[in-house]
Formats: structure tokens, sequence, C-alpha cells
């Protein structure tokens, strides 16, 4: 009886060689939110493509709906061809609203920015920063197509 009182010690006393992962997934999950939210932040800066000046145009989706345009007038005067009066001026916040109204009932329309060609750039970057807060993924500039 002795023997089997040594032996059950023994087995009781008999380290587990296992490893512990779940402090390593607790680690990795903190790990992966902080990098979801600073990964966003590094991203600087205004994403477009700016079109050549015989650029094709843009081909119709098939869903037959004009896309949006803003317009910046000679004057620095902002229009958008959607709402009561396209033809009166709208401040930014009116823009951006409108904007966002237009782009939440329908996400993939198309979104332009017509420019004069004596305005200042600056204010064509702004037109397309008021769109993208409006929700806008990809904003695109309006061209002519040059006479020869």
């Amino acid at each position: 009886m002795r023997h089997s009182q040594s032996q059950s010690r023994r087995r009781t006393r008999r380290q587990v060689a296992e490893i512990n992962v779940v402090p390593y997934i607790d680690v990795m999950l903190v790990l992966l939110v902080i990098f979801m939210i600073t990964a966003p932040l590094l991203q600087t800066g205004v994403e477009i493509d700016l079109p050549d000046a015989a650029a094709a145009p843009i081909q119709d989706d098939g869903q037959g709906q004009e896309p949006l345009v803003l317009s910046v007038d000679s004057g620095g005067q902002w229009f958008l061809n959607v709402g009561d009066d396209p033809e009166s001026p709208l401040d930014q916040l009116e823009i951006q609203k409108l904007a966002a109204a237009v782009l939440r009932l329908d996400p993939d329309r198309s979104v332009l920015v017509a420019g004069d060609s004596s305005i200042d750039y600056g204010q064509i970057v702004q037109a397309m920063v008021t769109l993208q807060l409006a929700g806008a993924d990809k904003v695109g500039l309006q061209t002519e197509q040059p006479t020869n």
C-alpha cells in the first residue's frame, strides 16, 4: 500500500509542460485594434486622378442617372446640380448636406467637380474635400475636349 501512495504523489507532483496561449491571444487582439485605428490616420491628402486635357469621357454605368456635379464659377460661387434651384449659389455647408443626402440614397453615383479655368486651384481642392466629407469615395474633375 505504501508503494501506491508514493506513485500517486509522483503523479500529482508532475509538472505540466503546456503553453498557455490565452495571454498571447489577448495581446494579438489589442494590437489588431490599435492597427485598425491608426491605419486610416496614416492616409493624408485628397485622392484624385487628374485627367489629361484629352481624357476619354466617363462610361455610363447603365443606371441612367446623371452624375452629381459641383460647379465653381469664375466668381468663386458654388452650384450643385440637385436641389430646388440648381442655378442658385450655395454655401459649403448646404452643398455638403445636399450631397450627403444624395449619396446616402445612391452611394454608387458618380461625383464630379467642374471648375472655371480662371479660379484658384485651392477652391477646386476645397470643393473636392467638401464632397468627400459628404460621403463621396471618388471625386472626378470635369474637363472639355480640346479643339484642334
